[in-house]
C-alpha cells in the first residue's frame, strides 16, 4: 500500500514547520507545539502510536460489560441532549444498534462536537467503555460517520494516539493524529528515509529498511511488520545515543592534550607503604591502575569513580591526588595541586577531616574552604592556591569562584557529581593553560545500562567490594504499632556504648509540614530519652550552618547519642560508633535514597542495624521496595531494582539527560539490545573514529543533520 507514497519533495521536508502540514495550518500547529511538543514534519512522523486496534472489528453494545476496555461500534445517533449548566455542563448522546443502546458523552469541546452529530445519522464509534449506573457509555469518544467510514475502506491495524483534551477540541483527536500522518507519508518518499545504520549490521541483525520501519510502525499490514519496526527503530534510538557519546569519548581521548603524570614518587609511596590505615581491595587497585594509565597518558583523564557506600573511594582520590604532588609543572617547576569539590559543607567538612587526619604527617598541605570560611581565612587559603604552597584544596562551589586562582591545578574530583550543574563543573577548565585530569565520584549506584547512558562519555570504574572487617548491615520493616519494641532496642544499643540515627523525611513542596513533623518527632524522642541520661542532637536545613555543624560534631564526638535529624545526613557524615539507622516514614522514601542512609551505620567493625518504620498502612509500591531493602545490601542490585520501579526519567541526576528521552526504548527492558548498541558503535568508532569508510558514510550524515543532538561539529 506504500507505493503510492512517490511523490517527489525537497531534501529538508523533514524539518518543514508541522504548520504547513494539510490539515493543521496555524492555530492547530501551535496548539500541537504546546501540547505534545510537535514543531516539524520529523516531530510528527516519530509521534509514535501507543497500540494499534483490529478497526475492521465492530463490537455490538450488547456484548459491552465493566471488563471491556476500548471498543468500536456503529449504530444510529437517536437523541443529543445538553445537560447541566457551567462547570457541569456535558453534552450526552444516544447511540443504538440492534442490541441495544448506549451513551457517548462530552465535559469539554462540546460546541465541536455538537458540529458532528445529526440525530438519524448512522455513525463509527470508537473509545473506552465506561460504566455509568448500569448504563454502557464512552467519555469523549471518536466519532465520525458510518457511511464514510466505509466507503474509505479500513486498514486492517489503525494506530491509537495519545491526544489531550486540549487538542480534542481542535478536533485533534487520536484519529486525526493518524490521519495526519497519513497524509505525511503520502508526502514521503524512500530518499526521504535514507538508510543510516550501516550495511553490515542491517544484514546482522535482520532490521527492515528504515522506510518501512516508519511506515509499519504507524500503519502496518501485521502485527509481525509492526514487531519487526519497533525493534529497528528502538536499536537506532539506542545506536546514535552510543555514537554520540562514544563519539565524544574518542575525540577526548585522541585531542584533548592532558597533563602527564608519569612519576609515582615519595609522597605517594611514603603514604602508601607507611600511612595507608587498611589493606586496599582488589577492586581499588585495580581502579588505581586504571587512573595512572590515564593520567600517564598525556589526554586529560574524565572518569566516573562509581563505589557502594563505605567502599574506600576517598582513599583512591587521595592516592590520585598524591601522585599529582609527586609530578611538577614543565614551565614553573612546582608540584601540581588538587582540588576536591563537594556538594555540601557537610560532605565537604568530612573530606577535609579524613584527608587531613591521614596526611598529617607527611608534608602535605590541605586547606577547607566554603561559604562560611572566615575572610582572613579565606585569604590565607587563596594566597596558598596561587604561589603553590598548597597542595590540596578541598570545598563546596566556593572553589570554583574567579576569585580562586591555582598555580598548578592538575587534578581535580568532583563528589557526587549530579549535584554540580554542568556549567559549574566547567568552571575547573578554566583555571589553568590545560584543563585538570578529573575523576567524578558517586556513592550512588548506578545500573550498568544507564552508565551506559547517562555516562557513557566518561571512562568508567567501579569499586564493587567493601574493605575486610565490614558486616553487612542488618535490615528490617516495622509497623508503627511497634515502635515502643523499637525504642526499647535503641536504648539497649546506647547501653553498650553505641549510637542511633532517627531520620524524618524530607519533601520540597511541604517543607513546613516537614519542619512540623520534625519538631513533633523529636519531641516523642524525648519522651523516650529523657535527659541527663540520654542525650540528644537534631540537625535541619532551617539551621544556621554554625548551630548545624555544632549539633553535628557534638554526635561524631560521642557527646550525643542519638540524632534526629532530616535526610541532611544522607551522605558526608562518617560514625563508625553509630549502629543503628532508623528511618521514620519509610514508604516515602526511594531505594536508592533508603540504601544512601543505611550506609550512615556499619562504618566500625560492630554490627549495626536499619530499621524501616512505617505507617500500619502501606502501600503495594512501597511495600515492594521495603522488601527489596530488607533482602540485599548490594547497591547495585538496589539501583537496577530502583531504576525498575521508577525508571530512567526519575533517577537523580538523569532527569536532565537528553539521552535518556528515547520515543521508543527503554534501557531496563531492551538492555539486551542496547548491549548489542554499545558494542555496535565502540567497534565502528575504534576501526573508523573519523567515519570515512564507505559503509560508515550513512552514519556520518545522519549525524550531521542532527541538528543539536550531535558532537559532530566539534569533532569534524
Amino acid at each position: 500500500m506504500y507505493k503510492q507514497f512517490i511523490i517527489s519533495s525537497s531534501p529538508n521536508i523533514l524539518s518543514s514547520p508541522v504548520e504547513y502540514l494539510k490539515g493543521v495550518g496555524t492555530l492547530r500547529g501551535e496548539l500541537l507545539k504546546k501540547e505534545s511538543a510537535i514543531f516539524t514534519f520529523k516531530d510528527l512522523l516519530e509521534y509514535y502510536p501507543f497500540r494499534h486496534v483490529d478497526k475492521t472489528k465492530i463490537d455490538k453494545i450488547a456484548s459491552l460489560n465493566p471488563g471491556s476496555d476500548y471498543a468500536q461500534v456503529a449504530g444510529k445517533l437517536t437523541h443529543v441532549e445538553l445537560i447541566g449548566e457551567k462547570r457541569s455542563k456535558r453534552l450526552v448522546a444516544c447511540l443504538q444498534d440492534d442490541t441495544g443502546q448506549m451513551e457517548l458523552v462530552w465535559f469539554q469541546g462540546i460546541s465541536w462536537a455538537e458540529k458532528l452529530l445529526t440525530v438519524g445519522h448512522y455513525y463509527l464509534v470508537f473509545g473506552k467503555v465506561s460504566f455509568f449506573m448500569n448504563q454502557v457509555q464512552i467519555n469523549h469518544p471518536e466519532i465520525e460517520l458510518y457511511a464514510a467510514e466505509k466507503a474509505e475502506g479500513k486498514k486492517f491495524l489503525e494506530p491509537v494516539y495519545y491526544s489531550t483534551e486540549k487538542l480534542k477540541a481542535r478536533g485533534l483527536t487520536g484519529r486525526a493524529f493518524a490521519k495526519l500522518t497519513y497524509a505525511l507519508l503520502q508526502q514521503l518518499s524512500v530518499k526521504d528515509l535514507p538508510e543510516n545504520i550501516p550495511e553490515t549490521l542491517l544484514s546482522k541483525y535482520r532490521f527492515i529498511s528504515r522506510w518501512d520501519a516508519f511506515c509499519s510502525i504507524h500503519f502496518p499490514a501485521s502485527e509481525e511488520m509492526y514487531t519487526h519496526a519497533v525493534r529497528r527503530l528502538k536499536f537506532e534510538e539506542l545506536f546514535f545515543a552510543q555514537m554520540r557519546l562514544g563519539l565524544l569519548r574518542s575525540t577526548r581521548h585522541r585531542f584533548s592534550k592532558g597533563w602527564t603524570f608519569n612519576k609515582v614518587g615519595d609522597l605517594f609511596n611514603t603514604f602508601y607503604n607507611t600511612y595507608l590505615p587498611f589493606k586496599l581491595t582488589n577492586a581499588q587497585k585495580k581502579v588505581l591502575k586504571e587512573i595512572r594509565k590515564d593520567i600517564g597518558s598525556g589526554k586529560q583523564m574524565n572518569r566516573l569513580l562509581q563505589g557502594d557506600v563505605g567502599s574506600g573511594k576517598t582513599i583512591v582520590a587521595l592516592l590520585s591526588m598524591l601522585i599529582a604532588a609527586d609530578n611538577i609543572h614543565p614551565t614553573n617547576c612546582d608540584a601540581f595541586q588538587s582540588v576536591l569539590m563537594a556538594p555540601t559543607e557537610i560532605l565537604a567538612q568530612q573530606h577535609f577531616n579524613t584527608i587531613s587526619a591521614m596526611v598529617k604527617d607527611m608534608p602535605i598541605c590541605v586547606k577547607l574552604l566554603t561559604g562560611s570560611s572566615a575572610a582572613k581565612q579565606r585569604r590565607e587559603i587563596l594566597k596558598a592556591c596561587e604561589d603553590g604552597t598548597l597542595n590540596i584544596l578541598v570545598g563546596t562551589h566556593a572553589v570554583i569562584e574567579d576569585k580562586v586562582k591555582f598555580r598548578n591545578l592538575g587534578f581535580a574530583v568532583i563528589d557526587e557529581q549530579h549535584k554540580f550543574g554542568v556549567a559549574q563543573r566547567a568552571k575547573l577548565w578554566n583555571k589553568n593553560s590545560l584543563p585538570p585530569h578529573v575523576l567524578v565520584m558517586t556513592a550512588t549506584p548506578i545500573p550498568r545500562t544507564l552508565a551506559l547512558t547517562a555516562y557513557g562519555d566518561l571512562d568508567y570504574s567501579v569499586i564493587d567490594e567493601l574493605p575486610p572487617g565490614r558486616q553487612p548491615i542488618a535490615t528490617v520493616h516495622r509497623f508503627e504499632s511497634k515502635r515502643p519494641m523499637v525504642m526499647d532496642f535503641i536504648r539497649d544499643e546506647i547501653k553498650k556504648g553505641r549510637q542511633a540515627y532517627i531520620v524524618y523525611p524530607l519533601i520540597e513542596e511541604s517543607a513546613k509540614m516537614d519542619y512540623e513533623n520534625l519538631m513533633k518527632g523529636f519531641e516523642e524522642v524525648k519522651s523516650f530519652f529523657p535527659e541527663p541520661k540520654f542525650w540528644i542532637s537534631m540537625v535541619h536545613g532551617r539551621q544556621p550552618a554554625a548551630q548545624k555543624d555544632t549539633n553535628m560534631q557534638r554526635f561524631v564526638k560521642g557527646d550525643t547519642q542519638i540524632m534526629v535529624s532530616t535526610t541532611v545526613i544522607e551522605v558526608g557524615v562518617n560514625v563508625p560508633n553509630a549502629s543503628i539507622m532508623v528511618v521514620e516514614s519509610a514508604e516515602k522514601f526511594g531505594l536508592s535514597q533508603l540504601h544512601q542512609l543505611r550506609g550512615r551505620v556499619g562504618r566500625g567493625s560492630e554490627k549495626s542495624f536499619c530499621i524501616l518504620l512505617t505507617g500500619n498502612k502501606v502501600s503495594k509500591d512501597a511495600r515492594e521496595r521495603l522488601k527489596i531493602l530488607c533482602a540485599t545490601n548490594d547497591g547495585f542490585k538496589v539501583a537496577e531494582k530502583d531504576l525498575e520501579i521508577r525508571g530512567p526519567g526519575d533517577i537523580e541526576g538523569t532527569k536532565q539527560s537528553g539521552l535518556l528521552n528515547f520515543k521508543l526504548a527503554n534501557i531496563v527492558n531492551d538492555r539486551v539490545m542496547l548491549e548489542a548498541a554499545k558494542n555496535a558503535a565502540t567497534e565502528i568508532i575504534n576501526t573508523d573514529p573519523d567515519l570515512i569508510m564507505a559503509e560508515n558514510l550513512p552514519v556520518k550524515s545522519y549525524l550531521q543533520i542532527q541538528k543539536g543532538k550531535t558532537v559532530w561539529s566539534k569533532i569534524s
